[in-house]
């Protein structure tokens, strides 16, 4: 009698496995049964010591022709601290103070001194590269690994409130479900997810620069930080030439900014060539609120400022008298010799993205966005803020 065989046999591939129980175990748990292989157990009894049934233990250890897999031997090597184990995962999910701790610094509102909220801006997306994104967004927005850092300050005997910033990342991956890269872009400084080539832009030297205020003058406690009181100093440009003056100390990263409101009959006509700035950050009214800025500080914190040599600052021998600060001016296409202000106005770009009219923030809205960038813990401090590091100069 010719028995038939089926198609499936008739094709040459080898049989299908059983499905058999479904794959509710963990690594965690292959690991621990591995384990109890190689200390002399039974595959019975190594499956119910680690919580599964008899017939899966039978399965793994079938499937893997008695050997513990590659991935669960002693001699491999352990997994990357980035991934989360689903124990972790949990954690992370039942900790509620953690939880609350990690959401509010990353989508937190900049709130004034006074505890009112201040509106930021609807700035949505334009171009073809940026594709379905959400519009940015005007927030604290602490990056992971800012949080990570700071809760060993804020929490330093709770041993509850730790977490990695690739903890943080990976939980909201998985709460997300894909949607992490669109969530964090709305709260990027930048603005984009990949770095953009810098613009080639060719400076000409200023009439007002001499040999003697250039930065290679400059004292060497401001190269070395080791003393505070010398500031870096720039304008961040927004829509329809509105500016807003930036301050950072290079010893604390503290910031100030200036506000630089828009003159009258600013629009009401045709710009006139060389006439009177009515942007509001020609040079008269930056040295005006650079002068009424600083000096609120005491006078050891008034040692220096470096600036580039853009022409709001040809009045720079008036802001000595005024201000008691000597000034002096970068190389021409040196923004490196500004670092700390440089990093500063990339983290401003959160608060004020660019694309936005920047005459539209009140001088209370522009010193709300500086008291929150002010209690940002920084990576270079040791994870304390600026304003805390200003103070323990102070004391």
């Amino acid at each position: 009698m010719r028995v038939r065989k089926r198609r499936s046999h008739r094709s040459g591939r080898a049989p299908l496995l059983s499905p058999g129980r479904p794959p509710v175990s963990s690594r965690d748990e292959r690991r621990r049964f591995w384990s109890a292989i190689v200390a002399g157990m039974s595959s019975e009894d190594a499956a119910v010591a680690v919580g599964v049934s008899q017939a899966v233990g039978t399965r793994w250890f079938r499937k893997a022709g008695g050997m513990p897999p590659a991935m669960f031997r002693s001699s491999a090597k352990p997994l990357s601290g980035r991934y989360l184990s689903l124990p972790e995962r949990e954690e992370i999910a039942v900790n509620s103070a953690l939880r609350t701790y990690v959401e509010e610094r990353l989508a937190g509102i900049v709130v004034a001194p006074s505890g009112m909220r201040i509106p930021g801006p609807t700035v949505a997306w334009k171009g073809r590269l940026h594709g379905p994104r959400q519009d940015r967004r005007w927030a604290k927005a602490w990056s992971p690994e800012q949080i990570a850092r700071r809760l060993l300050i804020d929490f330093p005997e709770d041993m509850t409130m730790r977490i990695s910033h690739e903890a943080i990342y990976q939980a909201l991956f998985v709460q997300g479900r894909g949607v992490l890269r669109r969530e964090l872009t709305a709260c990027l400084r930048t603005g984009r997810a990949l770095r953009m080539p810098r613009a080639r832009v060719g400076r000409r030297g200023k009439s007002f620069v001499s040999p003697e205020i250039m930065i290679s003058q400059r004292p060497a406690e401001a190269a070395d930080r080791a003393v505070p009181g010398h500031w870096e100093g720039d304008l961040i440009l927004g829509l329809g030439s509105s500016a807003i003056g930036t301050l950072v100390e290079r010893t604390t990263r503290f910031t100030m900014l200036l506000h630089l409101p828009r003159l009258s009959g600013h629009g009401d006509a045709p710009r006139t060539k060389n006439g009177p700035a009515l942007a509001g950050h020609g040079a008269e009214a930056v040295r005006s609120a650079i002068t009424r800025t600083i000096i609120t500080l005491p006078e050891e914190l008034r040692r220096s400022l470096t600036w580039d040599q853009g022409a709001e600052m040809a009045q720079h021998a008036r802001l000595k008298i005024d201000a008691g600060v000597q000034v002096y001016f970068c190389d021409p296409q040196s923004p490196w010799q500004r670092g700390s202000n440089e990093n500063t106005n990339g983290l401003l770009r959160q608060y004020f993205p660019k694309g936005t009219d920047l005459s539209a923030y009140s001088a209370d809205a522009i010193a709300a966005v500086a008291a929150t960038l002010n209690s940002r813990p920084r990576k270079t401090l040791g994870w304390k803020t600026p304003a805390e590091a200003l103070d323990e100069w102070l004391r």
